[in-house]
């Protein structure tokens, strides 16, 4: 089943079930794959599906940071509840282990030595890890094994 037809099908039970959070993300997911599609102007790609989910939870995230930030919970949770629902378009995330190994291995094939070539490996591990981990994650395991290799 295409994305498109899971968030039609999500959306009725949504509909059905009187649930306003989800039935507000679905639509607002929608309308940003629509979007992409028209920025494009040629259908999405599975890859290309998963990105726009990727940045509409990142969105959310940094909004909700900023609304703890200026002591706004209530806004915080809303955009909270809406990642939430976000994430269940994406595959099942990686584990820390799973993306130490990962990270390991990119900084081996791609020779990095330092936290100066962490461009390196953050390209070799965002094209395998496609949607699994999020960007701040991968970033924060990489600075601590390249840190801890310049230190060793």
């Amino acid at each position: 089943m295409s994305l498109t037809e899971r968030l039609d099908e999500d959306l009725k039970q949504a509909l059905r079930a009187g649930d306003e959070v989800r039935k507000n993300t679905i639509r607002m997911l929608r309308a940003s794959l629509k979007n992409q599609q028209i920025e494009n102007r040629a259908p999405l790609d599975t890859q290309q599906e998963l990105s726009v989910v990727q940045r509409e939870v990142k969105r959310r995230r940094e909004a909700a940071e900023e609304y703890r930030r200026v002591d706004r919970t209530d806004l915080a949770e809303k955009e909270l509840a809406e990642a939430a629902v976000l994430e269940t378009y994406l595959p099942e995330q990686l584990s820390d282990d799973e993306l130490r190994g990962l990270v390991r291995e990119a900084i081996g094939s791609t020779g990095a030595t330092s936290p100066r070539d962490m461009g390196k490996v953050m390209s070799a591990v965002m094209l395998r890890v496609q949607g699994r981990a999020d960007g701040r994650r991968v970033s924060t395991i990489a600075r601590e094994m390249l840190s801890s290799e310049d230190a060793g």
